[in-house]
């Protein structure tokens, strides 16, 4: 009952603040419609600027809101290293609004700060977590499995760059095709662009002719981390014979950047459209996983009830190559508030799943 007397009193208090600041706010604005008065500062006054204070806008429409959260920008610190990553320019080619995979701050936001309780109840949650699940998985013949094997770091300097990279020219938009269909997804290419409607790499874009940016010298130092691990896996596993033959090394220069939202999905397909002496050889397609978790359909065909199924988590690394370079895969569902919270909180992340698939082209 003291509980619910002192809320009542607290919220009684609010009230009463905003009303008289709304009264304030609305004497201030009919005071700038009559225009300067004898009562009010002048130039002459004797007045410091601080003490004349600051003047009130006039109050916006109901979309200002919208409009100062779209045009806030990321601010970077001082001395950054300089890499493909910081582009300093923003927009597209196109001159449509670029997407960005990021919450941007706004001014009036409020965030607050997690305990430390909570922050190590995570942490122990993670470990447990990592305890249970084997670190590498092997899937199927040259199918690879890397548990969390994107570090802490490694994901924050992924989600930031691509965020960088994503609202500059050649970022993500909705790709569709030309009967109007969209994927459910936004799309950034990096290296080479792929067209959806034909199915081809190019070295511009079609509908705006922006060229891809550069794949950051960071992630394919990655890849070749994750594939080596996967050699030593199977090494360690009793196929040292076929090792290097399952999973070929790869220097990729395509990287297809998708983002799902929780709502998004994509069907079952295969990934066929590089040269021919690339997927003869079994160059692996190497996948980056960040965000919320994706539940990951792979077959032999694009029968869906037919199809293995994977989550695939923040950190998560899967590689496919060799006999199963032309696998069938695609993503199911997203499982809403799966990403690690300190993620969400470091980055700004959307809700949803950021993904990277590198491949030779």
């Amino acid at each position: 009952m003291q509980m619910r007397r002192t809320f009542y009193l607290c919220f009684l208090t609010a009230r009463r603040h905003f009303v008289n600041f709304q009264v304030s706010h609305e004497r201030s604005l009919e005071h700038q419609k009559k225009g300067p008065s004898s009562s009010g500062p002048s130039v002459t006054s004797n007045k410091s600027p601080l003490q004349m204070g600051t003047p009130v806008q006039p109050q916006k429409s109901q979309d200002s809101h919208l409009n100062m959260v779209t045009s806030v920008q990321r601010s970077e610190p001082q001395g950054s290293r300089s890499s493909p990553c910081s582009s300093g320019v923003v927009g597209s080619v196109s001159g449509a609004t670029p997407f960005d995979i990021c919450i941007r701050d706004a001014k009036c936001s409020i965030k607050l700060n997690r305990s430390l309780l909570e922050l190590n109840r995570e942490k122990r949650r993670e470990r447990e977590l990592s305890k249970e699940l084997a670190p590498l998985q092997y899937l199927r013949p040259g199918m690879v499995l890397l548990k969390r094997f994107l570090k802490h770091d490694d994901q924050v300097n992924i989600i930031k760059c691509c965020q960088r990279l994503g609202v500059g020219p050649g970022g993500f938009y909705t790709p569709g095709y030309k009967d109007g269909a969209k994927l459910n997804l936004r799309m950034m290419c990096l290296g080479k662009d792929w067209d959806p409607n034909s199915s081809l790499y190019g070295d511009t874009r079609q509908f705006d002719g922006a060229h891809p940016p550069n794949i950051p010298e960071e992630f394919g130092k990655i890849v070749q981390d994750a594939i080596k691990a996967s050699n030593e896996f199977l090494k360690q596993n009793a196929r040292a014979a076929k090792a290097i033959e399952e999973v070929p090394p790869l220097s990729p220069d395509i990287c297809i950047v998708n983002f799902y939202t929780s709502s998004g999905r994509l069907g079952l397909h295969q990934d066929k459209d590089e040269t021919k002496p690339s997927i003869d050889k079994g160059l692996p397609v190497v996948s980056f996983s960040l965000g919320d978790t994706a539940e990951f359909l792979y077959g032999d065909g694009r029968d869906v009830d037919k199809a293995s199924k994977v989550d695939l988590e923040s950190g998560d690394v899967l590689i496919f190559g060799g006999k199963s370079r032309k696998i069938f895969h695609g993503v199911s569902r997203i499982k809403p508030n799966t990403s690690p919270k300190w993620l969400t909180d470091e980055t700004n992340l959307q809700p949803g799943r950021l993904n990277l698939t590198f491949r030779q082209y």
